[in-house]
């Protein structure tokens, strides 16, 4: 079929033509906006799920959502590179200066002007001041201490305060929040903890790896109380049947049954890759019905467009270390092994492997679902890594 009305979108972060079984964390970030708003207690939400399975589109969504609720909105991915500080002053800076445009001079909007330009010079982020600098007194005791736990819960509950006399609120939306670091990650914490407890309308919708309500909760050990964390997972065979049939449905065209059931027992179900097969299936039709045909002449298109802009991009990050251990992984369960087992494979014992097993952690790429387990971040990856390293030497290095 016409590749130019290919109703498919495979890609990071691209919305899907279907976004089908999100309503009910839908339906939450929904409740959690309106309430805010009203000066009614909520959590706010950290939505937490392996790659691929429409997080970021998720965040999208719900920013659409709350700029429709009324709420000026700050969005932005953590980078391993770059500091919370960094990340957040720019746009905050806008936002306030926004706010402080509209409506006429406030004392209030000034305030957290103020506080935003103690915050930048006490951070020490190299952030032009522009028109903060100009006719903005400084208040001192107002974010300036230099420490995060202190200045950025203030520097928060000032923009809430701000924008609140200007009948709005903040909506603070970050993706791969597990990319924070312990200290960035407590002082947010601590600033939203500040947020609920005086009903300010400031609201935090994070997403990031199944490792983030663990390390929320060993940044505070109340996060888990404060935030909520919903779990985006695969979709259900019915799902993804939807997720495939109302887009081409609505061109015209439909799937064959058999050919579904076949995309979902190679995706598991998983949005990402139900976006790649459904483009490729597409492409090659002959005419306006999908079939079982058109799906294995897709196959090997599909594996090698995964293979090549999903799975190789993280691949090529890894050591050679990290490739032998991630392998080794692949040769045990794919829905998690023992990390006990992983060594034995490698022919080390556990010790050798630990800082391997921290910097794959760190790096995004396994996680811990419960003690002494592991699992890939990213949905079949095993089987890349049989394609990618086919012959697999199970012992390594001989223990001694």
């Amino acid at each position: 079929m016409d590749p130019i009305m290919n109703p498919f979108s495979p890609g990071a972060g691209c919305p899907p033509p279907a976004l089908v079984g999100r309503d009910n964390v839908l339906e939450q970030a929904r409740v959690l906006l309106g309430r805010v708003l009203r000066k009614r207690s909520a959590k706010s939400m950290l939505l937490t799920g392996l790659r691929g399975v429409g997080k970021t589109v998720l965040l999208s969504k719900m920013e659409e959502m709350a700029r429709k609720e009324g709420y000026k909105t700050i969005k932005f991915e953590v980078q391993e590179d770059k500091s919370l500080a960094g990340l957040l002053i720019p746009q905050l800076k806008t936002l306030l200066y926004e706010l402080n445009s509209t409506g006429g001079a406030n004392a209030v909007v000034r305030r957290a002007l103020s506080a935003l330009k103690n915050f930048i010079k006490v951070i020490k982020v190299q952030v032009n001041l522009g028109e903060i600098g100009i006719g903005v007194e400084a208040i001192p005791g107002l974010a300036d201490s230099g420490d995060m736990d202190a200045d950025l819960p203030t520097l928060f509950q000032t923009a809430a305060e701000a924008a609140r006399e200007r009948n709005s609120g903040i909506a603070l939306l970050m993706d791969e929040v597990q990319l924070l670091s312990q200290g960035e990650l407590n002082a947010l914490i601590l600033a939203m903890h500040q947020l609920q407890q005086s009903q300010a309308p400031m609201v935090l919708i994070g997403a990031g790896l199944p490792t983030l309500p663990r390390l929320a909760g060993e940044a505070k050990s109340y996060a888990e109380r404060l935030f909520s964390y919903p779990i985006i997972d695969q979709l259900s065979r019915d799902e993804s049947f939807q997720a495939l049939e109302s887009p081409v449905f609505q061109e015209g065209a439909d799937f064959a049954p058999e050919a579904m059931a076949v995309i979902y027992e190679r995706t598991k179900g998983y949005p990402y890759f139900l976006q790649e097969w459904g483009a490729q299936a597409w492409n090659l039709a002959a005419d306006n019905r999908i079939t079982l045909g058109d799906i294995i002449k897709a196959e090997p298109f599909v594996i090698r467009n995964l293979d090549d802009d999903f799975f190789r991009v993280r691949f090529d990050r890894l050591t050679d270390g990290e490739k032998r251990f991630m392998r080794a992984m692949a040769e045990l369960d794919d829905s998690g092994c023992q990390v006990g087992n992983v060594a034995q494979l490698l022919g080390v014992k556990n010790t050798a492997i630990s800082l391997t097993r921290s910097n794959l952690i760190r790096k995004g790429m396994i996680y811990s679902p419960r003690h002494g387990v592991i699992d890939y971040s990213v949905p079949l990856f095993g089987d890349f890594l049989r394609r990618a390293i086919p012959e697999y030497t199970p012992v390594i290095k001989k223990s001694r």
